[in-house]
């Protein structure tokens, strides 16, 4: 399949609607970066594509690509749908918007969100995102990536959700790093702790000798 679709891109063909439709879902992980920036985003309102199996790069390159496509459409919620099945390559700039847009996304979807940009989302807009879904995010708590996510949140504002959500950090909480060094060997210790049993009586002794001389 790499192999046909390197020809026919080699042949001069385009990358349109009905190339994209006959590669699909299936194949569209096939595609590489070049390959992938040569898609004309129009082409996007006329196919059906879901690259959440693909690569991190693959799904920015299309996210971009079908927010290009659909920014004429850019009415809640049809463009949400539109958007939806590219959402994995959606900054955390693109999420904060549409946590204002009341789109009650799904936790499936919002757990294959792109790492870095679920972990900048604040509680709020986590709400936001969520809707009507927000106490389904209660059963993820312990698992990855909801876990982390939590781990980085205050829980003052995690109560605030009232799904029972814990594991933030606490008001004032500091995470202190102890070093690490290296154990010195038990020779030089031996002899410092000889030294110290024995410097009172030193003491004791030099005074002495001071007073009688």
């Amino acid at each position: 399949a790499s192999a046909a679709i390197k020809r026919y891109i080699q042949l001069g063909n385009a990358l349109n609607a009905t190339a994209l439709g006959a590669i699909g879902t299936r194949y569209v992980c096939l595609l590489n970066a070049t390959e992938l920036k040569a898609i004309e985003p129009s082409s996007l309102r006329l196919v059906s594509l879901n690259p959440s199996a693909c690569s991190q790069q693959t799904k920015d390159l299309l996210y971009e690509k079908a927010k290009e496509a659909f920014s004429a459409q850019h009415v809640f919620p049809a463009y949400y749908e539109l958007i939806l099945p590219y959402l994995g390559g959606a900054p955390g700039e693109d999420l904060k918007a549409l946590s204002q847009a009341n789109v009650n996304m799904n936790v499936s979807t919002f757990v294959s969100l792109r790492r870095d940009a679920l972990m900048s989302l604040t509680p709020p807009e986590v709400q936001g995102l969520l809707g009507m879904n927000l106490q389904e995010l209660a059963k993820w708590q312990y698992r990855s990536p909801v876990r982390e996510w939590i781990q980085v949140q205050k829980q003052s504002q995690l109560d605030q959700l009232h799904i029972g959500l814990t594991g933030g950090t606490q008001e004032g909480y500091i995470n202190l790093v102890t070093p690490r060094f290296p154990a010195p060997s038990s020779a030089p210790l031996g002899a410092m702790a000889m030294a110290l049993h024995l410097l009172p009586a030193l003491l004791l002794t030099f005074l002495m000798m001071s007073i009688l001389s």
